[in-house]
Order: structure tokens, then C-alpha cells, then sequence
């Protein structure tokens, strides 16, 4: 699968007319299947709008016209990869783009990545999920990860997972700038929206 993530800063006044020129080109981009809508409060550096798309391989052309002046910034990511479900289908969806510091030790990358993926064994609100490396990041910071989750709710999300021992024991040294294991030293991108399908 082929997926397109995009997390866009857009004016105010301008966000239902983006929202719904971003969904007739989603609808008419030929994605298995996509979502398009405004992020929900608790994202972080997430945008106004977020927009996903999934490919059963790399499309050819597509066009989103993020050239839209009511647009004022963007991050997301091209990249590939397989999901797990775990569960029946969930009514949030929320990608995390982050970036591990350069020239970070392979094998403390494979920790951090094996250890990401520890995190759905022990949140039972995660529907499901997938870790991928990116093919081309978009926007001001060099992405190197994607990791996505459909969630029984905003409340699985915000509640069981980020609150949950394994969140906080485990995986946040990577992400702490005070830990020694800190590998992510830059911002990242927490952004969650509702949707009313499977998107992974």
C-alpha cells in the first residue's frame, strides 16, 4: 500500500471551502480509501485540516492543489507499507510524523521501532496500526517515521494509550530530551481527526 499523508495550517474563514475542494479531489484521486477531515483539539503541531489517502500501489498523479493561498503550511509524508488490524474498524484516526536525529545508531533505531510497535499489544482502544519509514517527507523537518493508529475513540486515544505505563514507562525516553536514549530530538506531528470508515 502506498499512503499520502498531509497535516495543513489553514485560514479560519477559509476552512470549509478548503475542506470541501480537499474532499472532491481525495474522492477523485482513485485512493482505496482516504479521509479528510479537521483535526481534533489535543493535536499538536497537527494542523487545522488533515488529509490521508491510501493507494494499493504508487499513483501516478493526483492533485490536491495545496497551492490554495488559505493554506499556510503543510507536513506529511509519501510512503508504503502494510497495516495491522487488531480490532473492528475505529472512529479516530491519528498519525505521529517524527524524525530521528541523523546519524543515529541502526540498532537504537530498530530498539525505538520494535518498541513502537510493543505499544498495540497493550492498548486494547487501538483498532489498528502501522509504523512505517518515509519515502518523502513534506514540509520544514526531515520526517524519517510515520506511525498510525485508527482508535475506538478519541478517549482510547487521549485516555488508555497516552496515559498507559508502556506510553510513558517504555517509549517516551526516546522522544525526552532529558533521557540518554533520546533519539527524536526534534518537533513532531501528533495530529487526530474522527472518521466514519476504516482508514488503514
Amino acid at each position: 500500500m502506498y499512503s499520502v499523508t498531509r497535516l495543513l495550517d489553514v485560514d479560519e474563514p477559509d476552512r470549509a471551502r478548503v475542506l470541501g475542494s480537499l474532499r472532491t479531489a481525495a474522492a477523485a484521486s482513485g485512493a482505496q480509501n482516504w479521509v479528510v477531515e479537521p483535526t481534533l483539539p489535543g493535536s499538536r503541531n497537527g494542523g487545522d485540516v488533515l488529509v490521508h489517502l491510501r493507494f494499493d500501489s504508487a499513483p501516478n498523479y493526483f492533485n490536491l492543489d495545496l497551492d490554495d493561498p488559505a493554506i499556510t503550511r503543510v507536513n506529511g509524508a509519501d510512503y508504503t507499507g502494510m497495516p495491522i488490524r487488531t480490532g473492528e474498524p475505529g472512529s479516530v484516526y491519528r498519525a505521529l510524523l517524527l524524525s530521528v536525529t541523523p546519524d543515529t545508531d541502526m540498532a537504537a533505531v530498530e530498539r525505538f521501532e520494535r518498541e513502537l510497535m510493543m505499544l498495540p499489544r497493550y492498548v486494547s482502544s487501538i483498532r489498528a496500526w502501522q509504523l512505517s519509514p518515509i519515502l518523502e517527507p513534506v514540509g520544514a523537518t526531515a520526517w524519517t517515521h510515520v506511525f498510525e493508529q485508527e482508535f475506538s475513540d478519541v478517549n482510547g486515544l487521549m485516555g488508555p494509550y497516552l496515559m498507559h505505563p508502556i506510553h510513558w514507562a517504555v517509549v517516551d525516553r526516546w522522544f525526552d530530551p532529558e533521557a540518554t536514549d533520546c533519539i527524536v530530538r526534534d518537533r513532531v506531528c501528533h495530529s487526530f481527526c474522527n472518521t466514519m470508515t476504516a482508514v488503514l
